[in-house]
């Protein structure tokens, strides 16, 4: 797929880390060096993927086991992807991203227990060759993001009741990816406060991708 001169960026990381206040600041951020940005999530994104997004996030957490999940997610992606990101992509706009493939990885892999090699056929299957130009992963202690989460919301998602062995296992497959991807991924420390995370974002995106 040609991208033109777009760039796709995602942030990940676990409940509560803080990813839709550090989008709205790095499309800011790059509008301000004179990009077109889109700013989207997943699942979601597109109207169909948002109607995906209802039966993942809301809901008992026992509704799906993790293969349903996976399904679910990567049913979404493909359609996020082709309604908004591909189309995005080929105009030059910039892509910011709450969320891609990482946290099925993430969340289905690691959280759940599916096979690694079960996901990645499905992400042949939907998304082909194609990856982010860069991943921003943040990253800060289970405890602190569930009650982030919880304090925003003043409810819990599927997710967020869930134990927290799942979240440090979903915690520790995002730095796993981190670690064995360097090139496309970030590690951002989402522990300090928003303006020193947004410094952070932006200093990355400059040296990775020379904005």
């Amino acid at each position: 797929m040609s991208r033109a001169a777009g760039r796709f960026i995602t942030l990940e990381g676990g409940e509560g880390a803080g990813k839709s206040t550090q989008i709205a600041r790095l499309k800011e951020f790059l509008e301000k060096r004179g990009r077109a940005v889109v700013t989207t999530r997943e699942p979601g994104g597109a109207p169909g993927a948002e109607m995906v997004r209802k039966l993942l996030v809301e809901g008992p957490a026992e509704r799906w086991d993790g293969v349903t999940e996976a399904l679910l997610h990567f049913a979404a992606r493909r359609e996020h992807l082709r309604s908004t990101v591909w189309p995005a992509l080929k105009r030059g706009d910039w892509v910011v991203s709450d969320r891609f493939a990482d946290s099925t990885m993430a969340y289905q892999g690691y959280g759940h227990g599916i096979d690694r090699a079960l996901l990645d056929k499905l992400y042949g299957i939907a998304v082909g060759d194609f990856r982010p130009d860069l991943t921003l992963i943040l990253d800060l202690p289970i405890e602190a993001g569930l009650a982030r989460a919880s304090a925003r919301r003043g409810n819990e998602t599927r997710y967020e009741s869930l134990p927290l062995e799942f979240h440090e296992r979903v915690r520790r497959g995002f730095l796993d990816i981190a670690a064995a991807e360097p090139d496309r991924c970030a590690v951002i420390d989402a522990t300090s406060d928003v303006d020193a995370v947004a410094s952070a974002i932006g200093n990355a995106v400059v040296q990775r991708l020379q904005v």
